[in-house]
């Protein structure tokens, strides 16, 4: 065991986490996300929701201020009049934090997918919420 690593973060992931290097990017994905269909490295922490992975995670990881740093998937246009109130958590979560947030961005749902066969790691919660994936582009440790 270590101090100051949240217990969420498991052995694997701190691993994950260490070897990112600056622009590299890890996905957040809910229980619906396609993780092991797209993942180069796929994390499975099933018991967990994404708001609380997400608040453990920018305790280490500092966030890319060069670029847009927190990315969600837009909701299809079937979906326009859905409040997606995990959003707002998100928002909180990453104004809490010195990791160098720049507010939320958002990209098409295929556009999400193509960037997560980028990313250099997929994380898959439990998370039951829907449009509750987020992506991370890492940033330096100053």
């Amino acid at each position: 065991m270590l101090k100051n690593v949240p217990s969420i973060i498991s052995p694997e992931l701190l691993k994950i986490l260490m070897e990112m290097g600056h622009g590299d990017e890890i996905v957040i994905g809910d229980g619906n996300f396609p993780g092991a269909n797209l993942a180069k490295r796929l994390i499975r922490l099933d018991g967990h929701g994404v708001s609380e992975v997400l608040e453990a995670i920018l305790k280490l990881l500092p966030l890319d201020t060069y670029s847009d740093n927190t990315v969600l998937m837009q909701k299809m246009d079937c979906d326009k009049d859905l409040d997606i109130g995990i959003w707002k958590k998100y928002d909180e979560i990453c104004r809490k934090g010195d990791s160098g947030y720049k507010g939320l961005s958002y990209i098409d749902r295929f556009k999400f997918y193509d960037r997560t066969k980028e990313a250099y790691a997929v994380i898959m919660t439990g998370e039951t919420e829907i449009y509750a994936n987020i992506l991370l582009k890492k940033g330096v440790v100053k």
